[in-house]
């Protein structure tokens, strides 16, 4: 693995209430990098799904019961509802600097690509991050990703092994796309080409994030998150998405290489995630003795949206396997990092450090 900071060169904009956004150009072109935490601390990097991006928290009005204390912007959709969680915020921001990576041509005011500006394959998708990471002077880092995303830093974590700590993965995906996945992801790209981001494109995506319990129904409305979703897919370039969407239909099939594949890996899905079936084939194929699986009831993909307390105590214990982790003092009585709400189960020795072990969460 060669050093890529010959390739690289930087732009800086300082973005409202203290983050940095840092427009990375890679030799696969640029991609726009939000900084939050301190520098000198451990590195978690963050990867979306398709079609999101990073959410200035501007208009407190889009989200008006999140809590602003900490973080200054978040992911729309894939990390919000996590980061903005107070005890969620003690655990990560408390323990690491956060690296937001926006997909090429998903930032915010992102230009159409043109004719001459294509998409990243997905494998030069997972060499920018190399690239960032050496931008930043960072060594081995914590990855989060979410299902397009989850993908792009598992073929990183395969390619750049000493890279990766842990990954944490959401809804991810792990083999090249099923005939009924690429049929729908070629009807969604014609519509998204010659229609926009509008109608039937904004339904299918709204299903692969959400379940149908935050979409809502001719009873029920639809969740504030959905309702901010909805909005700020209007503001996405559709030909970034169309490109970013055919890359990851070509993607490749990493089965073989999960076998290989020694970090620690945490893997979240909602039973109603369309991809639920990808993450149960994916923890079959990983090394048990590194790996752990979280099912959540009553969620679709975004399990970081739609159920993100049920990842905290997962998370922490996953965590407690590294030297980085660091138990704040200020925990909030009703978090679930209180130890009077811990589950006998989670503290069992398998429980703990490598030896994680599959675990069903139950949300009432």
């Amino acid at each position: 693995m060669g050093d890529s900071s010959d390739s690289v060169s930087i732009d800086m904009e300082t973005i409202p209430l203290g983050g940095k956004e840092y427009l990375v150009k890679t030799r696969h072109g640029t991609v726009s990098v939000a900084v939050f935490g301190d520098q000198d601390k451990p590195a978690l990097v963050t990867y979306p799904d398709l079609a999101l991006n990073r959410l200035l928290i501007g208009d407190t009005s889009l989200f008006p019961t999140a809590t602003y204390n900490y973080v200054t912007f978040a992911d729309i959709s894939c990390f919000q509802g996590l980061f903005f969680s107070p005890e969620a915020s003690s655990l990560l921001l408390h323990n690491f600097c956060i690296y937001h990576i926006s997909p090429p041509g998903h930032e915010l005011g992102a230009a159409p690509f043109s004719s001459d500006n294509l998409m990243p394959s997905a494998d030069d998708l997972a060499d920018q991050v190399v690239e960032v990471l050496n931008f930043f002077g960072l060594g081995a880092v914590m990855c989060m990703g979410v299902t397009a995303g989850a993908y792009i830093l598992t073929l990183f974590a395969m390619k750049y092994r000493q890279r990766v700590l842990g990954l944490i993965l959401v809804s991810p995906l792990c083999r090249a796309p099923s005939w009924t996945e690429w049929l729908l992801n070629k009807v969604m790209s014609n519509l998204l080409y010659f229609y926009g981001m509008r109608g039937m494109v904004k339904e299918l995506l709204l299903k692969r994030y959400f379940g149908k319990e935050v979409r809502g129904s001719v009873q029920e409305p639809e969740s504030d998150v959905v309702q901010a979703c909805r909005q700020f897919l209007d503001e996405r370039q559709k030909i970034n998405v169309w490109q970013f969407l055919e890359a990851m239909n070509g993607r490749r099939d990493l089965s073989e290489g999960l076998r290989k594949l020694y970090c620690r890996s945490l893997i979240f899905v909602g039973e109603n995630s369309p991809f639920h079936s990808e993450a149960l084939y994916m923890i079959s194929k990983l090394d048990r003795r590194y790996s752990a699986l979280v099912e959540v009831q009553a969620c679709g993909s975004m399990v970081t949206e739609e159920q993100p307390h049920a990842m905290l105590i997962p998370l922490e214990y996953f965590l407690m396997g590294f030297s980085l982790f660091k138990r704040t003092l200020s925990v909030s009585p009703r978090s679930p990092l209180s130890p009077s709400c811990i589950s006998p189960e989670l503290l069992s020795p398998e429980s703990m450090g490598l030896k994680l072990k599959p675990i069903k969460t139950r949300i009432s």
